[in-house]
This record gives structure tokens, C-alpha cells and sequence, in this order.
């Protein structure tokens, strides 16, 4: 006889894409994996003693939470590790989660660029598909500064590359 699955698979079966997407949107191939199951490990050992009362939303907002945390923690250490080049003056690129066109490349690299909250307001808001109360509890601040920093981000974004 087939079991169900016990409820931390049922969440990392219904949370799995969106923090992948999250992730690959955030950090990159290189680091998204890594990241990803960071994520899950952390939300593993948290996962007991959340209360019962969290609805769907809030622990799809937890979990991506936990992502953007460790998403930070690969720029962090990405930052901090020598870039080997050929020519010291030449500065090494992150690499984009988008294929295709160029215009597709000059975005990701944009949103690379935007200041870390900014740019976590945009990928939870357009990868993760949050509403603006879960950005903010994400990146810890009120639902109004996530409002805000994802429309600075937004501006910033429509004039480095337009529609």
C-alpha cells in the first residue's frame, strides 16, 4: 500500500518551483542549487516547530524568506572569493538565469545590478509572485517600503531597458 507523503514533502512538493525559480532568478546557475537545498535543509529543521495556524501564503512567504537569506549569503561569499583573470583589470559577470535575445540578457544584468532590496523586491514580486504584505515579510521590512522598493526597482529597471 502507498503511504502519503509526510508534511514536510507535501510543503517541499507544493514550494519546490517557486523557490527554484526564486533561486535561479536571484543567484544564477552556479550558486542555485547550492542555495536551494541550503533552503531546504534550513526549512526541514524549523519545519517542527512552526505553529499550526500558518495558511499557505505565509509559508510559501517563510520559505522564500529562507531563500532570499541564503541568496544573500551566496553574494556574500561570491564577493568575498578571488576571481581569477587574465587581466587584473577586468571584472568577472555573474551569470544571468536568462537564454535568448539580448534584450532578455540586458535585463537580467539590470536586475543584478539594482540594490539588494530592490532587486529581492522584483524577483520575489515577478519569479516568486508575492503580493506586496509577503515582499515585505520576506525581506523584512513593512508591506509599504517593499511597495516602494519594488516600484524604485521598477523605475530603475523600465530606464536601462525599455519596453
Amino acid at each position: 500500500m502507498s503511504q502519503a507523503p509526510p508534511p514536510f514533502q507535501a510543503f517541499l512538493d507544493d514550494h519546490r518551483e517557486v523557490v527554484w525559480r526564486f533561486l535561479l532568478a536571484s543567484v544564477g546557475r552556479t550558486d542555485a542549487d547550492d542555495c536551494f537545498q541550503e533552503t531546504f535543509i534550513a526549512a526541514l529543521r524549523a519545519y517542527p516547530q512552526l505553529s499550526g495556524r500558518r495558511r499557505e501564503h505565509n509559508l510559501r512567504a517563510w520559505v522564500l524568506t529562507i531563500a532570499q537569506r541564503k541568496a544573500l549569503d551566496a553574494h556574500r561569499a561570491r564577493a568575498r572569493r578571488a576571481t581569477p583573470v587574465a587581466d587584473p583589470a577586468q571584472v568577472s559577470q555573474m551569470t544571468t538565469p536568462a537564454a535568448g535575445d539580448g534584450r532578455d540578457e540586458a535585463l537580467w544584468q539590470a536586475v543584478e545590478e539594482l540594490p539588494e532590496r530592490q532587486r529581492s523586491a522584483v524577483v520575489l514580486r515577478f519569479v516568486g509572485d508575492l503580493a506586496h504584505r509577503e515582499i515585505g515579510m520576506a525581506i523584512g521590512c513593512s508591506e509599504e517600503a517593499a511597495r516602494r522598493s519594488l516600484h524604485e526597482g521598477l523605475s530603475k529597471l523600465r530606464k536601462v531597458v525599455p519596453a
